[in-house]
């Protein structure tokens, strides 16, 4: 190693930060945040220092910089624009053997400032040795989707208990085992959700119960897995879909969302499609119960979010009876998620001041809606699974007062390199939709806002795919 990485402790201590700019203002509020009394030497000071001295977070010395400015000092940073007055700081703090940081200037330097991710009282710093800063915010940003929040909490529960356990422990290996299956298990998953006082108690029998047998408690994470693309994935659902035993999952669950589950989960697809159903609704409630009283840690995947029009209610109201762990992970919904990707606000002060969504399932040849709720002034309808239905959506909201030239648009697996758009208005609609021969998934969009859609849009699917759609006609 180039460098040997350490931490200091600077709470209450003096700090001294040589330049008054916005570089300089940044390594402050590092210093800061550590708990560091800061003192700013600077002629001149940016508008965020300025305003911390007025308010007494930091000491200004209104100065050039000289060697007694550190004289109380236990650790330096200079970040002024003059390489000469950093280069002096750096002599004058390396002869009082005082830790020394020159701001991009790793010659002058005695250690570096790292990126942090900082999941106090965990800290994690990612370091390039000064030779690529922005490659290193790029590792953190990296290692941010790994490391959740709630690992700080995490950190705090094993500090309360890690005298006990090492009491009930005296070999180290035995020790570091019974931690990596705490931080692995139910317990840290406990933290995680939030139910930190049920992992207090849950981590002191473990305690007590080591070396025994103890039964393994399954648990079931409803996610969100978005309208399609993986990108859209939260960090949360992305490290349960990662620690699952089982994933159970539906037909819109798209195949590169799928592949951010783990490998070796056995995955069960329990999808509904018109007139083909895998496995009826109350068949899937029972088998997450079922696998959960296995002991099995279950991901049931949906497509967009679980509690839009996506039964998800239903499934932990059986949990729930039957006295199963569960979590609930929201995802983007599609009509967010797709409106977004295809350039089409839902609301806009000048169109729409409100969006309703609805299932557009036909049932019986005919769709049992609200309509004339549906087809009110200034608002935006959104319609899931509408495809089938179209020509009598269309046919009824203009029925029902909406304009035959009001905007329409239809979207095919938004979010993704498949994406098509068709837009036009309620009279014209259901036959560009042919015309463009769409299949399931879709989403239909109507009112004021489709107008934008042309001037909105930058999502451009690749040129190479057969993705690359769109078909406009008003007339």
């Amino acid at each position: 190693m180039e460098f040997l990485p350490v931490f200091f402790d600077i709470k209450g201590k003096p700090c001294a930060v040589i330049g008054g700019g916005v570089v300089a203002a940044r390594k402050v509020a590092m210093l800061l945040n550590s708990g560091g009394r800061v003192t700013v030497v600077a002629p001149d000071l940016c508008s965020t220092l300025k305003q911390q001295a007025e308010n007494g977070a930091i000491f200004h010395i209104q100065s050039r910089f000289a060697p007694e400015h550190l004289n109380e000092a236990i650790i330096v940073i200079a970040a002024t624009d003059d390489r000469e007055v950093n280069k002096q700081v750096s002599e004058v703090a390396k002869a009082h053997r005082l830790p020394v940081n020159v701001v991009d200037d790793p010659d002058f330097c005695s250690f570096i400032m790292p990126s942090v991710i900082d999941r106090s009282p965990v800290i994690v710093a990612v370091s390039t040795g000064g030779s690529s800063p922005v490659l290193a915010r790029l590792l953190r940003a990296r290692l941010e989707t790994l490391i959740p929040g709630s690992y700080g909490r995490l950190a705090t529960l094993a500090e309360k208990f890690r005298g006990k356990v090492k009491q009930h422990f005296s070999d180290s290996g035995q020790r570091r085992i019974f931690w990596e299956n705490i931080f692995q298990g139910p317990i840290a998953e406990m933290i995680f959700a939030g139910r930190e006082e049920q992992a207090s108690n849950a981590l002191s029998k473990a305690i007590e119960s080591s070396g025994k047998d103890i039964q393994l408690q399954g648990e079931v994470y409803l996610v969100g897995g978005g309208p399609g693309n993986p990108d859209l994935l939260t960090f949360r659902a992305l490290r349960l879909m990662q620690q699952a035993d089982v994933v159970v999952y539906d037909n819109l669950v798209t195949p590169p969302v799928l592949e951010m589950t783990r490998r070796d989960a056995d995955r069960i697809f329990v999808g509904k499609q018109r007139a083909n159903h895998a496995m009826r609704q109350e068949e899937i409630n029972e088998l997450l119960v079922k696998l959960a009283k296995e002991g099995k840690r279950v991901l049931r995947l949906k497509g967009g979010d679980p509690f839009i029009f996506g039964r998800g209610g239903e499934e932990i109201e059986t949990l729930s009876a039957n006295h199963i762990p569960f979590q609930v992970v929201p995802g983007i919904t599609a009509a967010s998620g797709v409106s977004s990707y295809a350039g089409i606000p839902l609301t806009h002060r000048d169109y729409a001041q409100a969006c309703v969504f609805v299932t557009g399932h036909l049932k019986d040849g005919s769709m049992d809606l609200d309509w004339e709720m549906l087809a009110r002034p200034n608002q935006t309808v959104v319609i899931y699974m509408g495809l089938l239905g179209l020509p009598v959506l269309c046919q009824q909201l203009v029925a029902h007062g909406l304009s035959p030239d009001t905007p329409a648009a239809i979207v095919q697996q938004g979010t993704t390199p498949s994406q098509k758009i068709v837009t036009g208005t309620l009279i014209t609609l259901p036959h560009l939709a042919t015309e463009a021969q769409l299949k399931p998934p879709t989403l239909i969009i109507v009112g004021k806002v489709v107008s934008l859609q042309s001037k909105l849009a930058w999502f451009t699917p690749d040129q190479e795919s057969e993705g690359n759609f769109a078909l406009t006609r008003n007339n």
